[in-house]
């Protein structure tokens, strides 16, 4: 299974990151969305799993949930905005990887057995960093992660 992971749109969908998610299987979104309108487009690719961040702070959002878990292929995720709000561990509640944003780093790396997972940011540039996005994937019972930096202009 294939599952693209974005985060801190900003209510900014660009076209490069709707075709780099192209064949997904499902999304998650790990907050600052910005606009309700970048769910709806990315709902038409595939499912997707969305929690609000900082920013989603309109009543619009109020309907997204702060965190989320999802089952994908057999592997329990925990979505998370900003990882240092996290308050449990997730090895002991069974979580495969925790799937973040808020600091527009990409980031994977891999604790007691979880992968942090961040896909930096796919929205407006922030200083010098990547405009990206991410990837999961599940096979044969493995999870491995993989960013994709969007070529913008």
């Amino acid at each position: 299974m294939k599952i693209g992971v974005i985060s801190d749109t900003h209510g900014l969908l660009r076209p490069q990151a709707v075709s780099a998610l192209q064949g997904v299987e499902h999304i998650l979104h790990a907050g600052d969305i910005g606009d309700l309108q970048v769910l709806e487009d990315l709902r038409r690719i595939a499912p997707v799993t969305a929690i609000r961040g900082n920013v989603d702070t309109h009543r619009d959002f109020r309907l997204l949930p702060e965190t989320e878990a999802v089952e994908l292929a057999g592997k329990l995720l925990y979505v998370i905005h900003d990882v240092k709000q996290l308050d449990l561990v997730p090895a002991v509640a069974g979580f495969s990887a925790v799937i973040s944003g808020h600091s527009h780093k990409p980031l994977i790396e891999w604790n007691k057995g979880v992968l942090f997972f961040n896909p930096g940011s796919a929205g407006p540039r922030r200083f010098s960093l990547p405009v990206s996005l991410g990837f999961l994937t599940i096979a044969n019972g493995q999870l491995h992660a993989s960013t994709e930096t969007l070529v913008v202009s």
